[in-house]
């Protein structure tokens, strides 16, 4: 061997017996086989070709470089794929890992129910991890398709759903997910139990949770409205625990100008027929779900003369079936699937309606009015599912921080990853005890047990909690696919999908600004008394902890934000609505921060609480309470500062010098 190939085995043999750098004290060097995997991707073997040898130097480099290979025996050289394979996360039974959602049912459910529903929600998190789990990755692998025309050229546009999607639906009346709410047998707490099964369910379900809130929503408005006629088969479908019955129904209220504002946007008429049904014609925009049974939909009645009167009081609400007895589509033409961001497991179409037949189930012109508890119990659903998104990927995420190991040790032994998960966790458990509250006082409601108090904390609680916890979903999945490094950003993990499907949840049901529009509202209509209602609750709630010493400083700051919130509502307040509107996002955030922080106070002051009750209360108070006395104090909601955000945003653009120009 000439000097250049010594030099260059000796400088080989030197490195391979020097320790690998590692911030970690480890006590375990790693040699030069775990040096060399992205050498060896380039380079099969080490070798000195490429070189410039001298005559008869071929014969010494080719029995040099056989005898490195056989001495290195890299690992990366035998294989392909290497010998590392990391495991990957799981989920347990949801209902037996979590210990907060048992300690809040243990607090609050009588003796006897909390018995049957803890057997319950035992079996069924079971099922969720041994069939449900699985079903709803089978949906996201499978979207739905649409075939508009067969082989002969008749159009049937059918719309093709996977098995799994389809088991799910069976799944669904199996376990009463609808029917629970409406069987009550456990009075006003059967809809704290349908909605905890819900909140087990949604993350798994492969979106089929989408169907199941309207179908809930329907049954609600059915049984609101009083349950005859043609409502009396459709409410027996839509409760029903027989895969053989069960119905889900759709929402179809969305037209081609779309929005929240249905009073100006619906262009769908209806004609009254002899025998005193209806025939619609229009065209809806976004329907979900759209493989459903049945729909309740807007539209407006012509008359004689082929008029209808416009904005909300022209709307009335129809009762369709989507197909006929010979199992036809219902006057329906399905014109294509809609391509979404995320819940592409959900068929979401465009429809033209040409003459299907409904019934016309609200008084005439009180459409939007019969609506109104369809919306309360889809925006429960919302909630519902934001919550046990953020359940999953925070399981997931503590799976993997027991099985992944970086610089040395499992990440979860890292301070700074257990931090970052305890915020998230901090969150999702200020997140469900809301969710709770809105379902406890539902239950209330609908066995006619509500206070006063009760019915006004229901109406404002209920947007105030949808448009939180959309954001705060989004925010803790975001970060929960970080705990996972590049994987979490892999779409064969099944990770990613979380957070495309998170998105929808500040949209569906209202958007954050519609939402907090709708929470001024609520306050208008109620001349305050939902705002009186709300101190109230959540004092009451506050001093329930005022004696414990671990949370006397979370108390502290729970009673300077209700009294910085008090004085901004009466400060601002006496300016009526439009001083209110542009605080309106920041006192919806407001409310949801200081209500969730009374219910974390409750939860840690009840008999037998843990530690990380009292800690989550403490971690969750630490943080601005009354964002809208921030702002405030900032100058934001001065109208020279609108002003300032328009000319922010459009300088530069050429809208903004057409106005200047007018």
């Amino acid at each position: 061997m000439g000097p250049r190939g010594a030099a260059l085995r000796l400088r080989i043999g030197f490195i391979s017996h020097l320790p690998m750098w590692s911030p970690v004290t480890s006590g375990h060097p790693m040699i030069l086989g775990c040096l060399l995997p992205r050498f060896q991707e380039r380079c099969w073997a080490l070798s000195c070709r490429g070189i410039k040898r001298i005559a008869g130097q071929r014969e010494q480099t080719e029995a040099w470089d056989k005898h490195t290979s056989e001495e290195l025996k890299v690992p990366f050289a035998r294989t392909a794929t290497g010998t590392f394979f990391q495991e990957q996360p799981k989920i347990g039974n949801p209902y037996l890992e979590d210990a907060f959602l048992q300690g809040y049912l243990k607090a609050h459910l009588p003796s006897k129910v909390l018995e049957e529903v803890s057997l319950d929600l035992e079996r069924f998190g079971a099922r969720v991890v041994a069939e449900i789990d699985s079903l709803g990755r089978e949906c996201e692998l499978n979207p739905p398709a649409l075939q508009q025309y067969n082989a002969w050229g008749q159009r049937v546009d059918h719309i093709i759903t996977c098995p799994a999607w389809k088991r799910l639906k069976e799944i669904a009346a199996e376990e009463g997910l609808v029917a629970e709410a409406y069987e009550r047998r456990y009075a006003n707490w059967s809809r704290v139990h349908q909605i905890t099964k819900l909140y087990l369910y949604a993350a798994s379900s492969g979106l089929f949770s989408c169907p199941l809130a309207m179908t809930d929503g329907a049954a609600k408005v059915i049984e609101t409205l009083g349950i005859s006629g043609p409502l009396e088969k459709a409410f027996g479908h839509l409760t029903s625990r027989d895969p053989r019955k069960f119905w889900t129904s759709g929402q179809w209220m969305t037209e081609r100008r779309g929005g929240s504002d249905v009073g100006c946007s619906t262009e769908t008429v209806a004609r009254e027929q002899a025998d005193g049904t209806y025939c619609l014609y229009g065209f809806k925009w976004f329907t979900s779900a759209t493989d459903a049974d049945m729909t309740l939909t807007l539209a407006r009645i012509m008359d004689v003369h082929g008029e209808v009167e416009q904005g909300s009081r022209g709307l009335s609400l129809f009762f369709m079936e989507v197909r006929d007895k010979e199992g036809k589509l219902n006057g329906v033409e399905v014109q294509r699937l809609k391509e979404k961001l995320g819940t592409r497991q959900v068929p979401t179409a465009e429809l033209l309606l040409d003459g299907a037949k409904a019934h016309r189930i609200s008084a005439e012109g009180r459409g939007v009015a019969s609506i109104a508890n369809m919306l309360t119990i889809t925006r429960i659903h919302n909630v519902n599912s934001s919550v046990s998104v953020m359940k999953r990927i925070i399981n997931l995420g503590r799976d993997y921080a027991s099985k992944r190991v970086a610089f040395g040790k499992f990440l979860k032994d890292h301070p700074l990853h257990m931090q970052t998960m305890a915020r998230m966790e901090v969150q999702r458990r200020g997140a469900f005890l809301l969710l709770m509250e809105i379902a406890r006082l539902l239950g209330l409601e609908e066995t006619s047990m509500a206070s006063e108090r009760d019915r006004l904390l229901l109406r404002l609680l209920t947007p105030v909690a949808k448009l939180y916890t959309g954001k705060q979903a989004i925010a803790v999945i975001s970060e929960g696919l970080e705990c996972f490094g590049g994987q979490g950003y892999m779409e064969d993990t099944g990770l990613p999908v979380a957070l495309r499907d998170a998105q929808v949840l500040t949209i569906w049901e209202g958007t954050t600004n519609i939402l907090s529009l709708d929470v001024l509202r609520s306050l208008t209509k109620s001349q305050g008394q939902a705002l009186v209602a709300f101190f109230s609750a959540a004092q009451g709630k506050v001093e329930l902890a005022s004696n414990i010493k671990d949370l006397e400083s979370a108390v502290q700051r729970m009673q300077s934000a209700i009294s910085k919130l008090e004085e901004f509502s009466q400060r601002v307040g006496s300016k009526g609505p439009s001083g209110m509107e542009l605080a309106a996002r920041d006192f919806a955030y407001t409310l949801a921060r200081i209500y969730t922080g009374a219910l974390l106070l409750e939860h840690a002051a009840r008999p037998g609480a843990s530690f990380t009750d009292i800690f989550t209360a403490q971690r969750w108070c630490t943080q601005d309470l009354c964002p809208v006395a921030t702002e405030e104090a900032t100058g934001s909601y001065n109208p020279e500062v609108a002003s300032l955000d328009t000319s922010l945003v459009y300088e530069g653009s050429p809208v903004l010098e057409g106005c200047n120009q007018n």
